[in-house]
């Protein structure tokens, strides 16, 4: 079955656009740079995290710490370069800050640190952690009345841990409808498929059983990523969640789908030279 909807998105998806692929390009540049990092994970959030920062979110780059700002917490912290290249992109930092990933003396680690990073909200890469730190933030809002919006990104293996349903359940209670949280459905995990080693589905009805108004959407189709998180809630006494298909590597053929590329300790000259004419070039 999991197999099927992988097949189904990559046929639907429309190609990608010349942003996407440059975005990609950022991604492949930090690699080179560090030598290392979680490839297929930030790979397949390239469009949700593009759309948020191009189309949804409200912020303010040169003050990052803006009251009025939206909150936007990466839970899946290992896919941080998704982030990382569109707060460069931004203007956050500067994008030559990219070629210092994961080095010792540079602010990118292999997870995104909030004390250290513009524009980062949340430490995260202990995965579950994302979920109860936004129903905090969301609840908080509320309470002084401001209309600002929390954002959670979460990845489909993350929420094998209990914690996420945990806040799911506190979500619902308190009507958090500023609240949105997104699941990265690539159906890929460290180890293998989801589907194997943690079934989640049916994960639309699982969300919708939880109190949280719930839809689906291609995850790299960026025009209806867009048109549906613009018009977020979805219901005005409920937070929603957001399954967004997704392919695992997506944008570099021979890394697509293959769980070897969720994480790469070491990655040489030439292999980042394939990356590269993988997207056309540099």
């Amino acid at each position: 079955m999991a197999n099927d909807v992988i097949a189904a998105v990559a046929h639907k998806t429309p190609p990608l656009d010349q942003r996407s692929i440059y975005l990609r390009r950022l991604v492949v540049r930090a690699l080179e740079g560090g030598g290392r990092g979680h490839i297929g994970s930030s790979l397949s959030l390239i469009e949700i995290m593009r759309v948020l920062y191009d189309h949804v979110l409200r912020f303010r780059a040169a003050e990052p710490t803006w009251s009025g700002r939206d909150r936007c917490i990466l839970s899946k912290g290992h896919g941080c370069l998704a982030q990382y290249v569109m707060l460069a992109d931004k203007g956050f930092f500067p994008v030559d800050v990219l070629d210092g990933f994961c080095r010792y003396d540079s602010i990118l680690g292999g997870h995104p640190e909030a004390a250290k990073i513009p524009g980062v909200e949340a430490s995260t890469g202990a995965l579950g952690h994302g979920l109860p730190i936004g129903m905090g933030r969301a609840l908080a809002l509320r309470m002084k009345g401001q209309s600002a919006r929390v954002f959670v990104i979460t990845g489909d293996g993350e929420i094998n841990e209990g914690s996420v349903w945990e806040a799911a359940l506190s979500c619902s209670k308190h009507r958090l409808s500023n609240l949105v949280v997104l699941i990265d459905y690539n159906k890929i995990q460290s180890a293998g498929a989801t589907a194997e080693i943690l079934d989640l589905e049916p994960l639309v009805d699982k969300w919708l059983s939880f109190g949280f108004a719930t839809t689906e959407v291609d995850g790299h189709d960026v025009h209806a990523l867009r048109q549906l998180l613009c018009r977020v809630p979805l219901d005005d006494d409920r937070p929603t969640a957001i399954i967004c298909h997704t392919v695992k590597g997506k944008g570099i053929a021979f890394a697509e789908n293959d769980a070897d590329w969720h994480h790469k300790s070491s990655i040489k000259a030439d292999v980042i030279a394939k990356m590269y004419a993988a997207l056309g070039g540099r």
